[in-house]
Parts: structure tokens; C-alpha cells; sequence
């Protein structure tokens, strides 16, 4: 079984308003790893920064409160800011509904 390097693979972009069960379900595991050793603070900030980009790609009027609020709290996870950056993550996903 080989691997078809002939064109770029359709993106999974979960359509209509899967995004929000995808981004709330996300959002819960970065905030449930984000001080956890050995990757976990990687893991969260990728996880939230990509949460963010989708929302912003998805629909950026609707979305900016919570995409700048995303983009403070993967600030203040970075800055080892954990108890912001929980509060943070948790007014976002408020904000999804």
C-alpha cells in the first residue's frame, strides 16, 4: 500500500455547524493537558491556535470575540499563565455555546 503523493487530499473542514461540537470537544482536551509534562503545553497551544484558525477561516465576524480570546489565551499558556489561560479557554468555549 503506497502513499498518493499525486495532488493535495481534500481538507476534513467539518461542515456547516459540526464546527462548534469539534471546537468545543477541542478546546476541553488543551484545557484538560495544558501544564501536562512531556508535550502537553505543545499539544494545548497547536490544539487552540488551530481551534482559532478554523473559527477566523470559518466565519471571522461571528467568530472575533472568541478567536481573540483564543489568541490571549494560547498567549498566556506560552507564558506559563495556566489559571488565565483556563479562564481563558473557558470564556471561549462559552462563547461557542
Amino acid at each position: 500500500m503506497g502513499v498518493d503523493v499525486r495532488r493535495p487530499k481534500p481538507l476534513d473542514t467539518h461542515p456547516g455547524e459540526e464546527i462548534l461540537a469539534w471546537a468545543r470537544s477541542q478546546l476541553e482536551i488543551a484545557r484538560s493537558i495544558l501544564d501536562n509534562p512531556g508535550g502537553g503545553l505543545l499539544f494545548a497551544t497547536q490544539t487552540i491556535g488551530q481551534v482559532r484558525s478554523g473559527l477566523a477561516e470559518r466565519d471571522e465576524a461571528r467568530w472575533s470575540e472568541v478567536v481573540g480570546l483564543l489568541g490571549r489565551a494560547e498567549d498566556a499558556a506560552v507564558h506559563r499563565e495556566f489559571v488565565t489561560a483556563r479562564k481563558l479557554l473557558d470564556d471561549a468555549a462559552a462563547g461557542i455555546g
